[in-house]
């Protein structure tokens, strides 16, 4: 007879609330980081802020628990990345993996380079790359590239707000950008642009996210790091969840003003409309929500509950 199997131990998740800045490592995709993440913090409740392709590295904001209700501010919050252009030839997936389909000699100076990124900069009209995650009848669109069959993708209007060289390799045809875009912005998309400007093609590399929204890769931890420390340091990591909202206006309430408002009542307030506002009781750190102000009036938008607030505080 064989020997009867150990039984397996379950995680028990617990209700953590916070966000985590994590650097995302190469070949990972974001839902594995994010599992990954949320293994190692045993969480109830986790969700990432937009995806991150598994060629990129970089900020990948974790949220969990109440921040998970201010994903979406970080997912519509503008990107900055640091890009790694090769010029000369194009793939069929705009990046490394793919495979190539023409091969250019390049003949352009800095000046060159500069000018077409200038010509890229504000706002700018893309074609979704048919390698993508954009759903197509419910299907991802690098499902039908893979079959070959090509979907026709509607322009999109972005804005790029900073294209700028950070290093140029004359000799390697390699070419080093920052960027700095609103959402929804294909950064393979913008490499193709400006290969097909500068008439010897491109394709991506390599790609980092250097920030989203107010913050920052500086501040993020990889997975290799955050697994080495203990669950207390792990935790004590996580950064409150009106940190996505850092560069929103700030409203304080009283106490009996906070606690209507936590109901989702609508407060009276002298104050000039917002289209967004974060949201404080009178303790230092009681953050209680986002919401917009209109014609003298609090409007909430996102809350946490009472729970929520009084688990923030230590409470």
């Amino acid at each position: 007879m064989s020997a009867a199997r150990p039984p397996r131990i379950k995680t028990v998740r617990r209700p953590i609330h916070g966000v985590l800045l994590l650097d995302k490592p190469l070949g990972w995709t974001s839902n594995d980081a994010l599992q990954k993440a949320k293994w190692l913090l045993r969480a109830e409740k986790a969700g990432h802020t937009g995806t991150l392709d598994p060629l990129a590295t970089g900020l990948l904001p974790l949220c969990f628990g109440a921040g998970t209700k201010f994903s979406q501010v970080s997912l519509d919050a503008d990107k900055a990345y640091q890009a790694t252009l090769q010029l000369g030839a194009t793939t069929t997936t705009g990046d490394l993996e793919g495979e190539v389909l023409e091969e250019r000699p390049v003949s352009v100076n800095r000046e060159q380079i500069e000018a077409a990124c200038a010509s890229l900069r504000g706002e700018i009209d893309q074609v979704p790359p048919m390698y993508s995650a954009l759903k197509f009848e419910g299907r991802p669109l690098y499902e039908y590239a893979r079959a070959g069959i090509q979907i026709e993708r509607p322009s999109r209007r972005v804005t790029i707000h900073a294209l700028d060289i950070i290093d140029w390799q004359d000799e390697l045809s390699q070419l080093t950008v920052a960027v700095r875009c609103s959402k929804g912005t294909y950064v393979r998309t913008l490499a193709e642009d400006l290969g097909a400007m500068l008439g010897c093609g491109a394709h991506l590399t390599a790609l980092r996210r250097t920030a989203s929204g107010p913050v920052r890769v500086e501040d993020a931890i990889s997975l290799d790091a955050l697994a080495e420390l203990t669950e207390a340091e792990r935790e004590a990591l996580l950064r409150p969840p009106d940190s996505l909202l850092a560069d929103w206006p700030e409203v304080r309430l009283g106490a009996d003003e906070a606690a209507r408002f936590l109901t989702g009542l609508r407060r009276r307030l002298n104050a000039p409309d917002q289209p967004h506002v974060r949201v404080y009781g009178p303790e230092p750190q009681a953050f209680l929500g986002g919401a917009h102000i209109k014609a003298g009036e609090l409007i909430p938008d996102r809350l946490l509950s009472p729970q929520e607030v009084s688990s923030l505080l230590g409470v």
